[in-house]
């Protein structure tokens, strides 16, 4: 695993190195996807290209599954979840919370993961059963008081009827923790909580490209995270320390962001 993580590593780099470049040449709106404000820049795509050429050249026989839809049926045991520019938004408008993820699972298990802020440089990484490191640093989740105590992360669905429900769970939720944040990058929202800098995070509409590095990290630091069915039908993920984690899931279903008919799983 740790030749994985290395290897994620390398390649989160080098990628990064790429959208800065491309950041200094000026963005290119390329496409939108879900709505008019779900957009798609050239970088996006470039780096998906990047990371995938790498990571196959390195490793041919891997699976590939990428956000821009460049996926790859693989004859190993591992697969790779890229997510080449988490926070396309913020990469769009210079704010410095977007990053490079990439994991690598092995029998649908993830087991590596890297998720580089591509603006400020910083580094967090984790292997299964290694624990989770911010620079070399090992990380530890925040020692989380009473739920009102909690500063909780999330992210807003890019289509309208998915917002409004939402914003209508979340007029429930907030009065009962201490604040919410709104930063813009599942993956890095997910190595806040695993740093010990938010206490808990859920959102509705995510897939696997934006969590399977960011989930590893938090839950190798102390977290435990939980994929469900949110209200309007999409994957929801729920992430808390592990000893605030059945309060907070049980606030975040009585605030109504679940479907009343819950498949999940957990860890």
């Amino acid at each position: 695993m740790t030749e994985l993580v290395d290897l994620a590593r390398l390649v989160a780099r080098e990628a990064a190195e790429l959208i800065a470049d491309r950041r200094r040449a000026g963005i290119t709106v390329a496409a939108t996807k879900s709505s008019p404000v779900d957009i798609v820049t050239q970088a996006d795509r470039d780096s998906e290209e990047l990371i995938r050429d790498r990571l196959l050249t390195a490793r041919p026989d891997d699976g590939f599954l990428g956000e821009e839809g460049n996926g790859v049926e693989g004859s190993s045991d591992v697969r790779w979840v890229v997510d080449p520019i988490d926070g396309t938004v913020n990469f769009l408008y210079g704010i410095p919370q977007y990053a490079v993820s990439i994991a690598a699972e092995r029998d649908d298990e993830v087991v590596a993961g890297v998720v580089l802020n591509v603006a400020t440089g910083v580094e967090y990484a984790a292997e299964h059963g290694g624990g989770s490191f911010r620079d070399g640093e090992r990380l530890s989740v925040r020692e989380s008081g009473p739920l009102a105590e909690c500063l909780v992360l999330t992210g807003f669905n890019y289509v309208e009827e998915v917002r409004r429900r939402q914003a209508a769970s979340w007029a429930r939720l907030l009065p009962q923790v201490r604040d919410i944040r709104r930063l813009g990058s599942c993956a890095l929202d997910l190595c806040h909580v695993a740093e010990g800098s938010a206490d808990a995070y859920v959102e509705e509409g995510v897939s696997a490209w934006d969590h399977a590095a960011g989930a590893l990290i938090a839950r190798e630091a102390g977290a435990r995270t939980e994929l469900t069915l949110g209200s309007s039908g999409r994957e929801t993920l729920i992430c808390a320390t592990r000893g605030r984690f059945a309060e907070f899931r049980s606030a975040v279903v009585s605030s109504g962001f679940l479907a009343h008919s819950e498949g999940s799983t957990g860890e």
